[in-house]
């Protein structure tokens, strides 16, 4: 695998308002890489800057300094008319809320991001169709959003994202708010299409096992404001399934270095 994306001493505080104290860092000097097609997932304490992190990746919320480097290549950071929202579709951003539009069915909430692009042909067409298929919603596509589950609907934001092919992918845990039933099915669907695909993943998650089960590597931040605590490469063999995750001898390992490190 070959370097893709790079996070090079970033920092972020948020503006100061007259007459305040300037404001905390939320995160400071924060550096990490994520190589091509790598499944990487970060943890860290509630409040500590990884939605922001997330946001600044995708290029909707400017850094207060620092780089982050994608292909090679600087991407505007400082300035909110310079930034680049998804990097030209290159950073696609699955966030906590599915924001399906509700007035579009399955089928064509999951087709949209083809039809803004102007890339929706038939081969397009069909690769959505086997996404569908691949989740489990044949049958669904002309069904409403306030017609499906939250997990079918977390099922169409996921592969609504993956349909124009973006080469990383950032998840803000995604399934979070779900059912323990549902969560694991997602997970399993995630693992399933990433192998197809072996598209670049950076997950955030709060939940420790998750970040193990799905991951090559996990990043531990600490509070903020942010750095890496700590990283750990995940060596149970792939294929997996998200059941027998925990029963394998590394588990236990990674999960109490892991946890006494968020604590």
């Amino acid at each position: 695998m070959t370097g893709l994306l790079e996070v090079r001493n970033l920092s972020k505080r948020f503006a100061t308002r007259a007459g305040r104290e300037p404001s905390p860092w939320i995160i400071r000097d924060l550096s990490f890489s994520v190589a091509d097609g790598e499944f990487l997932t970060i943890v860290g304490p509630s409040g500590g800057g990884k939605t922001t992190l997330l946001n600044m990746i995708a290029q909707i919320d400017t850094a207060s300094g620092g780089e982050i480097i994608f292909q090679s290549k600087q991407a505007p950071l400082n300035d909110k008319k310079s930034l680049k929202p998804g990097l030209n579709c290159q950073i696609g951003y699955v966030t906590q809320e599915d924001n399906l539009l509700p007035w579009r069915t399955c089928l064509e909430n999951v087709l949209f991001p083809l039809m803004a692009q102007g890339r929706l042909t038939e081969e397009t067409r069909e690769r959505a169709q086997s996404l569908i298929r691949a989740v489990g919603l044949a049958g669904w596509e002309t069904h409403y959003p306030h017609e499906l589950s939250g997990g079918m609907r977390k099922r169409t934001s996921l592969i609504r994202t993956l349909v124009y092919d973006p080469p990383v992918i950032l998840m803000d845990e995604p399934f979070g708010a779900l059912d323990a039933q549902t969560r694991a099915q997602l997970q399993e669907d995630l693992l399933r299409l990433w192998n197809l695909g072996r598209k670049t993943i950076v997950f955030v998650t709060h939940d420790i096992t998750e970040a193990i089960a799905l991951a090559d590597r996990t990043l531990v931040l600490t509070r903020q404001p942010s750095k890496v605590a700590g990283e750990h490469v995940i060596t149970i063999p792939r294929p997996r399934d998200m059941r027998d995750v925990v029963t394998q001898p590394e588990f236990i390992d990674i999960y109490r270095r892991i946890r006494a490190q968020v604590q």
